[in-house]
């Protein structure tokens, strides 16, 4: 796909990218949960991969495939917990999993430094898999598979980040982050902010898994954690020296720049939907 694109300006692949990208997503979530599942692990793994890949640019020496696995097992089992296909009491399962990485270590002579490769390790589990995990608590939080509130979700985080891009290219002046991130303005913030706030408005009126009010708040917190997840992840970036986290999505970069927003706003959607 990145070669077929390689011929357009960053923009237009960016535009075609997010429409693809949109149309595949909107239809193995609308399709059915067990879809659903499949894109999302795969989405999982391949960011929790790329997390692994930077993180050795940087002289780090983390578990790539059994971090991955562990992040995919810990989805996965978070899906049958949610769905009330398993008993709550298998979250236990993924604590013995997790103390395996001690052990390989243990016996992984040629590491120089295993407790850097520990903690790295730890670090893509905690900053990957778990938002993503944390996706089925919100997928499921009305008993039932709820497609629309993960939809929902990543369309008002996506049309936070284009009113953002699109109007911080024309309007900034301001900068919001300058030392993390030079390009970010509040102009462009504001912008982001009332496109996320329509779009949260509009789910609101054509699905009945929430109130209005609901959605706005759930707009309100991708807002500002989506603002804030996208500085976390230029923050990680810059201190390795790199534009982004890969080339897989054309215009976009990898999957963690396209879905950082998420990483950081999912852990708090899925609090205020358990707590309201």
């Amino acid at each position: 796909m990145t070669s077929i694109l390689s011929k357009y300006s960053n923009l237009t692949q960016r535009i075609i990218a997010a429409i693809l990208g949109a149309l595949f997503i909107g239809f193995g979530l609308y399709y059915s949960q067990w879809l659903y599942l499949i894109i999302f692990l795969v989405i999982c793994m391949i960011t929790q991969l790329e997390f692994y890949k930077l993180v050795g640019l940087d002289g780090m020496l983390p578990l790539k495939t059994f971090g991955t696995f562990t992040g995919g097992f810990l989805f996965v089992l978070s899906f049958f917990i949610e769905s009330g296909m398993l008993d709550s009491r298998f979250y236990m399962a993924v604590f013995p999993v997790s103390a395996c990485i001690y052990l390989i270590y243990l016996y992984r002579k040629k590491s120089l430094k295993p407790f850097r490769g520990i903690a790295f390790t730890f670090l893509g589990i905690i900053y990957v898999a778990i938002p993503f995990a944390l996706l089925n608590v919100i997928a499921f939080s009305n008993v039932t598979y709820a497609y629309e509130l993960i939809l929902g979700s990543i369309f008002i985080l996506w049309a936070n980040d284009t009113g953002a891009y699109f109007t911080g290219v024309r309007f900034g002046k301001r900068k919001l982050f300058e030392r993390v991130s030079p390009k970010k303005s509040w102009e462009g913030s504001l912008g982001g902010f009332i496109l996320a706030m329509g779009m949260a408005y509009t789910i609101s009126h054509f699905t009945n898994v929430l109130m209005p009010w609901q959605w706005f708040c759930i707009g309100v917190i991708i807002t500002i954690c989506g603002t804030y997840g996208d500085l976390v992840e230029s923050l990680f970036k810059r201190s390795i020296e790199i534009k982004d986290s890969g080339r897989l999505i054309p215009g976009h970069g990898g999957f963690m720049d396209r879905f950082d927003g998420l990483l950081l706003s999912a852990p708090f959607i899925s609090a205020f939907l358990k707590i309201f």
